[in-house]
């Protein structure tokens, strides 16, 4: 059964993704970006009810959830809001899709750690195989994208890919998403004696 609590975040969930859906800048683009959520979304469902996900875990799904739904209505590579940052730091480029990938290592660690500890009596073991999970699937992920690239019409493909240029985007975005996995790697062995258990967090 899920709580309650987590069907609010879903219906929040929704509305974000509701809104961000509606005149999008480039209507295919934004059908792509979404394939994968129409995807996990019910597929997350069911993992909430299988294992029973923590509320926290949920909210950090939420974040990302709704990171992602800005990068698909604007597309990565043109992210209005962040021009802030690119235009006071003087960036070549437009870095929102690098920040998203390091926000999927670190924002997805925990629920995925919630999962796999459940198979694994070694803390160790479980922070293992939970950091090669989302390195792996960040680098599955820059597969399909260069698929995108190749199959679809150049513009589409590389408003897809969002490199902007750059020949080893794909390697940094797989490094991003690294970076923010080890962040958590980090922090939970700090605190592993704080903690106090190897199965799964209790809020």
């Amino acid at each position: 059964m899920i709580p309650r609590s987590h069907k609010v975040l879903y219906m929040l969930y929704l509305v974000i993704w509701i809104i961000t859906a509606i005149h999008p800048k480039y209507p295919q683009d934004w059908l792509l970006e979404n394939i994968l959520v129409f995807l996990m979304f019910p597929f997350v469902l069911w993992l909430d009810k299988k294992f029973a996900l923590s509320l926290v875990s949920l909210v950090l799904l939420l974040v990302f959830g709704s990171m992602h739904a800005l990068g698909a209505h604007f597309t990565y590579a043109k992210m209005e809001y962040f021009d802030v940052l690119t235009n006071y730091f003087d960036f070549h480029r437009n870095y929102y899709d690098r920040v998203v990938h390091f926000a999927f290592g670190l924002l997805l660690f925990r629920p995925v750690y919630e999962i796999i500890s459940r198979y694994s009596r070694s803390f160790n073991v479980a922070l293992l195989f939970t950091f090669t999970t989302i390195v792996s699937i960040s680098a599955f992920y820059e597969i399909l994208e260069w698929m995108a690239a190749v199959t679809l019409r150049p513009g589409l493909g590389f408003a897809f890919v969002a490199s902007q240029g750059d020949v080893w985007d794909s390697q940094k975005d797989i490094l991003s998403a690294a970076v923010g996995a080890l962040v958590n790697v980090v922090f939970l062995r700090s605190f592993y004696f704080r903690i106090r258990t190897t199965k799964k967090w209790t809020i």
